[in-house]
C-alpha cells in the first residue's frame, strides 16, 4: 500500500504542472490545449510501446477497447477542455472551488468497494481536507474574485466546470475497478494503450476543430496572430510526457495498491503540487491561509493513510 502512496504522490507531482500550462498558451483555445496535449501523449506513448504495440493490439478484446476510449474521453479530452473553459469564462476561484471537490467525490463514490475503510473512519480525515479546501478557495475569492465577464458566462463556467469534476470522478473511479478486474494488462502496458487511444481520439476531434477555427477567422477576415505552433508543441509535449505517459502510468500502479477510498484523497497531491508550482512561478511566498490549507490537506491525507494501514494490518492479522 505504501509504494501506491509514493506512486500517487508522484503521480500528483507531475499532474500538478498543468495548471500553469495556460499561462504559456493564452492564444489558443480549450480545445486546442486539449487536443495538442493528446495528440503529443498519443505520439510519445506509441513510440514507446512500438517495439511490443503490435502484440499489445491483439490481446486487446471488445472490452478493453470500450473502456479506453470511455476512460480517454472522460478522463483526458472532454475533461481537460472542460477544465479549461471553466477557468476561462468563470474564472479560477469558481473552478477551483469545483474541482477541489474531487478528493471527496471520488472516496463517497468508491465507498462500496472491496477493501474500502467504513466512512465514518474516515469522518475526520475528510473534515481536515475539507476544511483546507475552504481555505484555498476563501483565499482564492479574497485575492482573485474573478474577472468582470457577464453573468451566463459564468454560470457556463460553473457547468463546464461541474461537468469536469463529474468526469474526473467517474474516469478513476471506473479507472481503478477496471484495472483490478483486469490483470492480463500491465499498468504500463494499460498506460501506452491508453495513451494511443486518447491520441487517436484526440487527433478525429482536431481535424474538424482546426477546419472550423481557420474558416471562422478566414471569414470574419482576420487572422490568428500571436499563436506560436513551435511553443505549443513543446509544451504539450513536455506536458504529455510528464503529466501523461508517467503521471498516468504511477497512478495506474497506485490504483492497483490502495483501496479507493484512499486513492481518491492522493488526488489531493496535485492539488499541493499545483500550489507549488504557482508560487514559483508567481515567485511568491504562500499567504497565511494557503499554509493552512497545505498543512490540513496533507494532515488529513496521511491521517487517512495511516488509516488504511491500521485497517490493512488488521485485515492481514485476520486473515
Amino acid at each position: 500500500m505504501w509504494q501506491g502512496v509514493l506512486c500517487g504522490l508522484l503521480a500528483g507531482a507531475m499532474w500538478g504542472m498543468v495548471f500553469i500550462v495556460p499561462a504559456f498558451l493564452t492564444s489558443f483555445t480549450a480545445l486546442e490545449m486539449a487536443c495538442g496535449r493528446y495528440i503529443a501523449y498519443g505520439v510519445i506513448a506509441a513510440g514507446l510501446m512500438l517495439p511490443r504495440l503490435p502484440a499489445l493490439l491483439r490481446r486487446l478484446d471488445r472490452g478493453d477497447v470500450a473502456a479506453m476510449i470511455k476512460h480517454a474521453l472522460a478522463g483526458n479530452i472532454v475533461y481537460y477542455t472542460l477544465l479549461a473553459l471553466g477557468v476561462r469564462l468563470a474564472g479560477v476561484s469558481a473552478t477551483s472551488l469545483i474541482i477541489g471537490v474531487l478528493p471527496i467525490s471520488v472516496t463517497l463514490m468508491g465507498q462500496k468497494d472491496h477493501g474500502s475503510v467504513p466512512l465514518k473512519q474516515l469522518m475526520l480525515p475528510l473534515l481536515l481536507v475539507a476544511a483546507g479546501i475552504a481555505c484555498i478557495n476563501v483565499d482564492v475569492f479574497t485575492h482573485d474574485p474573478g474577472h468582470g465577464a457577464p453573468l451566463a458566462d459564468k454560470l457556463l463556467g460553473v457547468m463546464c466546470a461541474v461537468g469536469a469534476l463529474l468526469c474526473w470522478t467517474w474516469y478513476s473511479v471506473d479507472n481503478a475497478r477496471y484495472l483490478k478486474r483486469n490483470p492480463h494488462f500491465s499498468s504500463g502496458e494499460w498506460s501506452a494503450l491508453y495513451g494511443v487511444s486518447s491520441g487517436l481520439i484526440a487527433l478525429a476531434v482536431a481535424l474538424p476543430a482546426l477546419a472550423l477555427y481557420h474558416a471562422d477567422v478566414t471569414g470574419a477576415g482576420a487572422a490568428a496572430s500571436g499563436r506560436d505552433w513551435t511553443l505549443f508543441w513543446i509544451v504539450n509535449g513536455l506536458l504529455a510526457l510528464g503529466a501523461s505517459v508517467i503521471g498516468n502510468h504511477l497512478w495506474n500502479v497506485a490504483s492497483r495498491k490502495v483501496p479507493l477510498t484512499l486513492s481518491g484523497q492522493l488526488i489531493l497531491f496535485e492539488t499541493l503540487f499545483a500550489l507549488l508550482y504557482g508560487f514559483i512561478y508567481k515567485q511568491q511566498l504562500p499567504r497565511g491561509l494557503e499554509v493552512a490549507a497545505m498543512v490540513l490537506l496533507a494532515v488529513g491525507v496521511m491521517w487517512s493513510v495511516r488509516i488504511h494501514a491500521l485497517d490493512d494490518t488488521s485485515g492481514a492479522h485476520a486473515g
